[in-house]
């Protein structure tokens, strides 16, 4: 077992910053270096004139120690003058909360960006405010908003679909206009192929992990690094532990459960992406089904109720594969 593993995370929204806490504690335990963390951009919008960035910032603030634990977004201790504002002239979306701390993030990234400098620059600028423990990347440096299909035909941005509309539109797919053209971020194929091991969050398979797996060129990547690629199940017991996972699951004809979810990833050995899959303890009846899928179950807690727990989860993962 190496005492001081590289490792790489794919994760996004709020499952993916709880998991990225874990990771910087267990790597903090073996004295490791910093993982690199890919972030989703899938969720990312223009609102106002501003550029937001939903799941980079959830993470930033999460390590940051700067988040809004009881929301599960935003900055704690943030108000809403300026949010107030804008709806009363009719700009922004009135049920879509742009905190006033939160805004000043949104604006110099915006700043940033007009200046020219690229998604990747303007995420190491903003890890320079506070000592995050990781290094962040995102997964892409083009724009790849998720856009939501409904049945009807209508077409929305993810935000619209999940935040106003909390998921209750049937979905009948999501798409990313422009990945086509995309290409993993500077630096993100590279950790991946000298990597120990990638770790996949247990964040949302369809629009979390989907669209960072969607970038061309980033499943190549994994097919190819000889780290082993573990999975961390976001079902417990059959239910999606936050959000409205379980709708966007249905929507591309996968069974909200961790075994099926596993199958939706696939083995590696198959074309896939697992070596190993983690499943709670509430699951570990459905070991058997992942192993014949040829991946590797581990059955282990997976409530990530802080983040020493969420490092115990780490730490059954990298153990497990003998990092």
């Amino acid at each position: 077992m190496s005492s001081s593993p590289r490792v790489v995370v794919l994760a996004g929204g709020v499952g993916g910053a709880k998991f990225t806490l874990g990771v910087r504690a267990a790597l903090a335990r073996r004295g490791a270096p910093e993982a690199t963390v890919v972030v989703n951009t899938g969720d990312d919008l223009w609102l106002s004139g501003v550029r937001l960035q939903p799941d980079v910032d959830s993470i930033v603030y999460a390590l940051a120690g700067e988040n809004d634990t009881q929301r599960g977004w935003g900055r704690a201790g943030d108000t809403e003058r300026v949010n107030h504002e804008l709806q009363a002239w009719g700009a922004g979306w009135p049920w879509f909360t742009l905190g006033d701390l939160d805004l000043g993030t949104h604006l110099a990234r915006t700043g940033w960006l007009r200046d020219g400098l690229t998604p990747t620059q303007v995420i190491g600028r903003m890890s320079r405010r506070w000592p995050l423990g990781v290094h962040l990347l995102p997964m892409t440096d083009t724009e790849a908003d998720t856009i939501v299909v409904l049945r009807d035909g209508r077409r929305m941005h993810f935000q619209e679909w999940w935040t106003r509309h909390r998921a209750a539109l049937e979905p009948a797919a999501f798409e990313n206009p422009g990945i086509g053209d995309a290409a993993p971020a500077p630096g993100v194929a590279e950790a991946i192929a000298g990597a120990d091991v990638v770790l996949l969050a247990p964040s949302n398979p369809v629009v979390s992990l989907g669209p960072i797996l969607a970038v061309p060129g980033m499943r190549a990547a994994l097919a190819s690094t000889s780290a082993p690629v573990v999975g961390v199940a976001p079902i417990i017991g059959g239910r999606v532990v936050r959000g409205m996972a379980d709708v966007c699951l249905a929507a591309i004809g996968v069974e909200t459960s961790a075994s099926a979810v596993a199958a939706h990833y696939g083995a590696r050995a198959d074309g896939g992406l697992l070596d190993a899959w983690l499943l709670a303890e509430e699951d570990g009846a459905l070991a058997p089904e992942v192993a014949g899928r040829g991946i590797r179950p581990i059955v282990t807690p997976l409530w990530m109720t802080d983040a020493a727990a969420s490092a115990d989860i780490v730490d059954a993962a990298l153990d497990a594969v003998g990092v």
